[in-house]
């Protein structure tokens, strides 16, 4: 009999015995029949499935390091300090004499007047503004006929004559005259330095830094340090030339010599064309067989072509008006460079020593290479 005073307690028994057995009642235990809730869930609560582990993350490759700066290379001089201690002062183009009789000339002829409409014209040509950088490229078909005399030339001219920056680039790496030319005491950085550096956003600042400032507006580019064993090849050049042209008006080219293949690169790439050639008959007829070749290629190679044919002895035993009309029937323009006792003794040369009659066809020379450059855009 239950007892009267835990009714309550024997009421809860008998209904525990009653649904024990299928766990529905609410006194039940929520766990699966047969199954004792564990240690660590004592009250039978759901167990949460434990948070799956992240992927196994690849492993962090370390950043490139960033590419170190190009070396600086060392400055060297131009010319040995005990050779150039050694040299003579520099000579006139040409003789007391012959300036003496010019002078008088002037003074009792109408000539002046000439000569002054003359250098008006030409200096017009130079002085006109170019859209893009022009680009003259200056080669020869054997050493020792004045390329690189002819490319200094050329360079003073455009400087002398505009307002925008000049450069004169030494593509011939082969121990090339062009600085001692143009009066450069040392050198630091070449033609294939600059093509690992030269990038587009540069500004002209920039560029200058690595480039060796001639009197003027003009600046250098060096081939060599005045080494043997410099090379420079196609890439480079196209490198350098693509990205300097557009801060300078004129660019002046001094190339290695024909067949070489950068100078077949930079004849194909630039406006104008400057060949040079000794007024001797051998070096005539080989400029004849150019031209003739290059009559071959498409029209504009033979037309933007400009000879200077170069006296380098005071006689060259060579008709030159001949020698200039045999060349000319090519399609290419001809000017005679006269002999000049300055540029024959070689070293920097100084215009204010030069002969007249080489200032003149150093002028009219740069005009028309200048001239045909503005024709091919």
């Amino acid at each position: 009999m239950a007892n009267a005073d835990n009714w309550q307690g024997d009421l809860l028994r008998s209904l525990r015995a009653d649904g024990g057995g299928d766990g529905a009642g609410d006194g039940g235990s929520d766990s699966a029949p047969g199954k004792e809730p564990s240690a660590s869930n004592p009250v039978g609560n759901p167990v949460e499935a434990p948070t799956p582990a992240p992927p196994h993350a690849p492993p962090q490759t370390p950043p490139h390091p960033a590419p170190s700066p190009p070396r600086t290379p060392d400055s060297r001089p131009v010319a040995d300090p005990s050779l150039t201690a050694a040299t003579h002062r520099p000579r006139h183009g040409e003789h007391i004499a012959a300036r003496a009789a010019r002078t008088l000339r002037r003074t009792v002829s109408s000539s002046a007047a000439r000569e002054v409409a003359a250098t008006t014209a030409t200096a017009e040509t130079l002085q006109q503004p170019v859209t893009t950088g022009r680009q003259i490229a200056v080669t020869s078909i054997r050493g020792g006929a004045g390329k690189s005399t002819v490319a200094a030339l050329l360079g003073m001219a455009y400087a002398h004559y505009r307002q925008d920056p000049v450069l004169l680039v030494e593509a011939d790496p082969a121990l090339g005259s062009l600085p001692s030319r143009l009066g450069a005491e040392s050198v630091r950085w070449t033609t294939g330095d600059l093509a690992g550096i030269v990038e587009p956003q540069m500004s002209l600042l920039d560029v200058t830094g690595y480039l060796v400032q001639l009197p003027g507006n003009a600046w250098l580019l060096p081939g060599s340090q005045g080494q043997i064993g410099a090379m420079l090849d196609t890439a480079a050049y196209e490198r350098v030339m693509v990205s300097l042209r557009r801060y300078f008006g004129v660019t002046v080219v001094d190339c290695e010599t024909l067949p070489a293949e950068v100078a077949r690169v930079a004849l194909s790439a630039s406006q104008a064309r400057v060949l040079t050639a000794p007024a001797t008959l051998e070096g005539v007829t080989s400029t004849r067989a150019v031209l003739e070749w290059m009559q071959g290629l498409p029209r504009h190679m033979i037309t933007g072509t400009v000879v200077a044919l170069t006296e380098l002895v005071p006689h060259s035993g060579i008709d030159l008006d001949k020698a200039a009309g045999r060349l000319a029937d090519t399609g290419a323009t001809v000017r005679v460079l006269p002999y000049d006792r300055h540029l024959a003794a070689g070293g920097p040369i100084r215009t204010d020593r030069l002969a007249h009659a080489t200032r003149e066809a150093a002028a009219l020379l740069a005009a028309d290479a200048f001239r045909l450059s503005q024709q091919r855009r």
